[in-house]
């Protein structure tokens, strides 16, 4: 396979005026995050369509290039101009991380943008479908995993690694048009577009470590404990980020919630903490902890949020749900859609239980033309549901 691995400020630009006449390109990074809260870009791989009137030979060339952002002296502002034309459709598989990195790099997210997953669960592939998966069933070829676990921040790159990252936009290019087409046969493309906004919502990269504590695994906390417990995932977000380390590498999740149940008032009280390390029980790390702690008890903190539980559900209600259940099933296998991108088994208790919550997803655009009107009219007892040899029937009873 011929292609460019580009290493210099000026080709790159080249590169990216060229690719700006494209109605599309496709994308796609390397990155390293095991050591660091921020993502190390390794590599980003572009992709675009044949030119009219561009020779085989010329597009095999030029028509997907391998970036080097590691390279010395390089700069990507060609590249983010690029991402920024909202001429040009950014077509990526599975989105999320590789934006949050141009979002982090750039300061905006790249418009307009495609999720060819996304689009895949439109039309009927399943739920979060791989691109391994896509590529043998849309372009019928298959791709040489032995390189999918790389350190892609090491140099030189062998010529099979370059190989297998290329793979993840020139197959990309195949995917996107053959899936665009289906979807806009379909008559599905503001579908897509609907799940797009989130994609492309900046806010959906930002984190917050007022927001920090919504990782944490709480379960009906007491008003003492959960304060405490966003007090400190506020703490461990902002070190993690001051130092660009996980946030595991500043304190485990267990030790956090160990001193929001035990909130240590000093030094001493501190430095019993059975799982708190070594680093922590001491110095500054030590300090921050009981200033965090102290600023919580000071009341600085705002107060816990109602926190809505999960609905519990009666026995009628539980039943309700199970139909409810198979009447997804059957209306996402007839709309040939991935049932989890209209409703979560969550939806589907809250459904049972409330009378139409008006922020459920189901209920609101495409979803609840393909499923939702039906789950109120299943509630209603309007419908019912009938099995047979062909699956599951909806049977009105008016």
């Amino acid at each position: 396979m011929d292609f460019r691995v580009v290493t210099e400020t000026e080709e790159l630009g080249a590169i990216c005026r060229a690719y700006a006449a494209a109605d599309y390109v496709t994308v796609d990074t390397e990155f390293m995050r095991e050591r660091t809260y921020w993502p190390i870009l390794c590599l980003v791989q572009l992709g675009r369509p044949q030119f009219e009137g561009e020779s085989d030979e010329d597009w095999q060339r030029d028509g997907a290039v391998i970036i080097d952002p590691m390279a010395e002296g390089i700069s990507l502002e060609p590249l983010f101009t690029l991402m920024g034309d909202e001429s040009v459709m950014k077509v990526f598989h599975a989105a999320r991380q590789d934006v949050e990195i141009f979002q982090k790099l750039s300061g905006f997210v790249p418009k307009p943008l495609y999720d060819t997953q996304v689009a895949a669960m439109v039309c009927g592939f399943g739920d979060q479908v791989g691109y391994e998966t896509l590529v043998r069933k849309i372009v019928n070829a298959g791709l040489d995993k032995s390189s999918r676990f790389t350190d892609w921040g090491r140099r030189p790159l062998s010529s099979k690694q370059l190989v297998y990252a290329i793979g993840d936009v020139t197959h990309l290019r195949t995917i996107y048009e053959a899936l665009s087409e289906r979807v806009a046969a379909a008559g599905r493309s503001v579908w897509v577009s609907e799940e797009m906004k989130i994609l492309t919502d900046p806010a959906t990269y930002v984190t917050e470590p007022e927001d920090a504590w919504k990782r944490l695994k709480l379960r009906n906390p007491s008003p003492k404990l959960y304060v405490a417990a966003r007090a400190l995932a506020a703490w461990r977000e902002k070190e993690a980020q001051r130092r660009n380390v996980p946030r595991n590498r500043v304190i485990k999740d267990d030790a956090l919630m160990e001193l929001a149940a035990s909130r240590p008032k000093d030094l001493e009280s501190l430095s019993k903490s059975r799982l708190l390390t070594r680093e922590n029980r001491n110095g500054d790390a030590a300090r921050s902890i009981l200033d965090a702690l102290a600023e919580m008890k000071a009341g600085t903190m705002p107060a816990p949020p109602k926190v809505k539980e999960k609905p519990r559900l009666t026995a009628g209600q539980s039943a309700l749900a199970e139909l409810m259940r198979t009447l997804l099933r059957a209306k996402a296998a007839e709309a040939d859609v991935a049932a989890r991108l209209i409703a979560s088994a969550a939806d589907l208790d809250r459904l049972a239980v409330e009378a139409e919550p008006e922020d459920l997803p189901a209920l609101q655009g495409w979803r609840r033309e393909v499923f939702g009107n039906d789950a109120l009219r299943l509630k209603r007892g309007e419908i019912a549901l009938s099995a047979g040899s062909r699956g599951v029937k909806v049977v009105d009873l008016k």
